[in-house]
């Protein structure tokens, strides 16, 4: 970068027009013959300002360089294929990698295969007189129109009218049963 600098600043030199241009110092101290008449005592009294070591420092081009060399050499040792033609270290990384992502996902399937199993022996519990007759009982009506009732197209969803009468008369025959299932055994 230094050279590039110089090399650029010799030829904008060149190309620039030359000026004459006065310069002018601003030293509170010369350092001409009459200077030396003084001796090294007089000389040290007389200056008040020392000159201050700077310390630089070496930048963050340095550390990432010198930083990538230990980094490329193990990328290169990792690399090397092993003893009698074993693949290297980064292709085992990976296929122990494979392994276990194949594993969880395995597993995964076997316990959404087994809670599918369960709440489908939890409903054959619960349903089971149901299943024997074969009528499934429906939560709720409304889950053959499930849907937003707003900007439906007339004609859309079928009339519900029958469905939701032989619901709401099987519940209160349901109803009229719990009551006098209660009053007999009062």
């Amino acid at each position: 970068m230094s050279s590039f600098r110089l090399g650029a600043s010799r030829v904008a030199r060149k190309v620039r027009a030359p000026c004459v241009r006065n310069t002018r110092r601003y030293a509170s101290d010369s350092h001409g013959p009459a200077d030396h008449a003084h001796s090294t005592a007089g000389h040290e009294e007389h200056h008040h300002h020392h000159h201050h070591s700077v310390n630089e420092e070496l930048g963050t081009a340095f550390y990432v360089t010198f930083g990538a060399i230990p980094v490329f050499g193990a990328l290169y040792y990792v690399s090397q294929p092993g003893k009698d033609g074993q693949p290297n270290k980064v292709t085992r990384w990976w296929q122990k990698w494979e392994e276990h992502s194949e594993k969880l996902a395995n597993q995964n399937a076997l316990m959404t295969a087994t809670l599918d199993q369960a709440a489908h022996d939890k409903h054959l519990f619960y349903y089971a007189d149901q299943l024997r007759s074969g009528h499934y009982e429906m939560r709720y009506p409304e889950l053959l129109q499930h849907g937003s009732a707003r900007n439906v197209p007339a004609g859309t969803y079928i009339r519900m009218d029958k469905v939701v009468e032989l619901y709401r008369k099987q519940h209160l025959d349901e109803e009229e049963r719990k009551a006098k299932k209660l009053a007999a055994a009062n």
